[in-house]
């Protein structure tokens, strides 16, 4: 059986197998990324232009937009070349940069989501001190922790998945160098190194999810004490966004990680993959402009100036 040093390239999983259907996922890819890649700049560029939006809540989402760039841009150009010219491989250094990558994205996106239900919350809950307690100086920290851990952790996570000994071939049962799939190719007793990262890893995710989860409580708890209904729909259509932001992230993320060995489906896992990686950074610039009259004004002035 080949190991580690003896594996010089991986096998993705191909989306089909017809010349013609490798033509349209290229073409659907190709779509999805451009609309992500629009979406995100716009909202960039808004927050970035319009001094209107230059408040705590439109620096995270400023944050969360460059990541989700970032996290996209990751996976998909890989697979729409592979898609294009009709090939799988990816070389084992590419592979290991794509998960650096992709876990630095991905994991500071969950980091700047909780920062982001924090800021809800001190808005909501504590108006009062929103000012003092979210300055420049404690959001840039903030962003910067974000940041920072999510490259540690990438940085920590990579190195120890490629140290492993590869002991199961090189073929990738995923459209991108996924890590559970990686540690299928593993030896068995090096496989329980990385499984102790994982637990770690789900005590941290557990951690940040409880964390929303007790300040969505006390937003809907003031939330529901507003006497001004225009004072309610305010406050939930700057929550409500974050909230379904949150749900697509956490829950097709977890089934991805956390889905039984006993449900083996490489369609299923195909799905649930594509849908943690490449629709959340597709669906946040729509959400949020959506039930953001102020975002939702910002991009409509940038778009017609870029229009005219």
């Amino acid at each position: 059986m080949p190991n580690s040093s003896s594996v010089s390239e991986f096998l993705l999983l191909a989306f089909a197998d017809t010349r013609e259907l490798q033509l349209l996922h290229f073409g659907l890819f190709l779509g999805i990324y451009l609309a992500a890649l629009l979406g995100n700049g716009l909202i960039l560029t808004a927050v970035a232009c319009d001094h209107r939006l230059h408040t705590p809540m439109y620096f995270f989402l400023l944050n969360l937009a460059l990541l989700d760039l970032g996290c996209i841009s990751t996976t998909l150009p890989k697979a729409m070349a592979n898609a294009l010219w009709d090939t799988r491989a990816i070389s084992y250094e590419g592979c290991a940069v794509q998960v650096l990558f992709f876990i630095f994205f991905f994991g500071s996106e969950y980091s700047v989501l909780t920062i982001m239900a924090y800021d809800r919350y001190i808005a909501i809950c504590k108006p009062l001190h929103y000012g003092s307690v979210l300055d420049s100086r404690a959001c840039a920290k903030m962003a910067a922790a974000a940041w920072g851990s999510g490259f540690l952790y990438a940085v920590l996570h990579t190195a120890n998945t490629f140290s492993l000994p590869l002991c199961q071939g090189n073929v990738v049962d995923q459209f991108f160098c996924e890590i559970p799939h990686i540690l299928k190719l593993s030896c068995s007793d090096a496989y329980l190194r990385e499984v102790e990262i994982v637990v770690f890893s789900f005590s941290l995710v557990f951690g940040c999810f409880i964390f929303i989860v007790f300040s969505y409580v006390h937003i809907f708890r003031a939330v529901l004490r507003m006497p001004s209904e225009q004072g309610r729909h305010k406050a939930f259509s700057t929550c409500l966004p974050h909230l379904a932001i949150i749900s697509i992230f956490v829950i097709t993320a977890m089934f991805a990680y956390l889905k039984p060995p006993s449900i083996p489906s490489p369609s299923l896992d195909l799905v649930v993959s594509f849908l943690y990686s490449v629709l959340p950074p597709a669906v946040n610039p729509l959400i949020y402009s959506m039930r953001n009259p102020q975002l939702k004004d910002a991009v409509r002035k940038l778009w017609g100036f870029f229009c005219k």
